[in-house]
């Protein structure tokens, strides 16, 4: 054997071996960057499994909760894990010349990115800090609008119709003052603009928002709707009373009220705000 076949051998044999020590490594963060994509892909699935369920019909909102439950109490640690796996398999992969290592850590990154996503689903059906545990809100707490077009609707609601009455709240004076805490800025509204006027205007700002309209009456001034939230459709009943105060402006009057759950996680009053909001624009 030549000397320059020698080298030429083990020239082979030295890129063999690196190959060899190179595929070990490799196969590692291949392994890692999937476990990741499915561990994160899987809490994506499952945040979104409950809620869908519950759009279908197919259950209702305690399943769905109890999914989120779940997915609540891992996802944030799995979203950290996953992208500190992603991160050392970018830089593992660069510091040892990896074959593909990029594509390794961006599987690993979407599952990051999943779990992270799955984590923030859950945080974003968590109350307010201040919330008080009601379903209940209307702009005059002391003489609160009551249903009339949708009582027989709610015949069979786990929640009544009588303002302050419900587990957990000791008198309707204590649910006053919780929500006069909470929500100040939920008060009657007043406008310049004839009864008329601001009766079509509050019409069409029902349309806006969505709501399905139960009943509407010009001649009284009074308007009856239903909202369903998107996810897990709870139903939430509004009820609109416009008419003259005694001051001789125009004055709407509102309440918006949860057929089921103790705690609204105040989306009662951001519902009425929104309302108010196209009423004013």
């Amino acid at each position: 054997m030549t000397d320059s076949s020698a080298e030429e051998n083990g020239k082979a044999s030295g890129a063999a071996g690196q190959e060899n020590n190179s595929g070990s490594p490799r196969t590692i963060l291949l392994v890692i960057s999937i476990l990741c994509l499915l561990a994160g892909l899987g809490l994506g699935l499952l945040a979104l499994a409950g809620p869908l369920a519950v759009w279908m019909g197919m259950a209702d909102f305690r399943l769905g909760f109890g999914f989120l439950q779940i997915v609540n109490s891992w996802a944030d640690w799995i979203a950290g894990v996953t992208l500190l796996a992603a991160v050392a398999i970018f830089i593992i992969g660069k510091q040892k010349q990896l074959a593909d290592s990029n594509r390794l850590g961006v599987l690993a990154l979407v599952g990051a990115i999943s779990a992270g996503l799955a984590w923030y689903v859950p945080e974003t059906f968590r109350p307010p800090e201040g919330t008080p545990p009601i379903h209940d809100i209307a702009t005059d707490p002391y003489n609160p609008l009551p249903y009339v077009a949708i009582a027989p609707i709610r015949a069979d609601a786990a929640n009544n119709m009588d303002y302050g009455v419900m587990p957990g709240i000791d008198s309707v004076q204590q649910h006053i003052e919780m929500q006069l805490e909470a929500y100040p800025d939920i008060v009657p509204q007043t406008y310049n603009d004839s009864v008329e006027a601001v009766f079509n205007r509050a019409l069409d700002a029902v349309q806006a928002m969505g709501w399905e309209l139960v009943d509407s009456d010009s001649g009284t001034g009074r308007i009856e709707a239903t909202d369903t939230t998107f996810w897990f459709r709870f139903k939430d009943d509004v009820v609109i009373q416009i008419g003259r105060n005694s001051a001789g402006e125009t004055e709407l009057q509102a309440r918006s009220l949860s057929r089921v759950g103790r705690s609204d996680v105040g989306k009662n009053a951001e519902r009425l705000r929104e309302f108010f909001a196209l009423m004013n624009n």
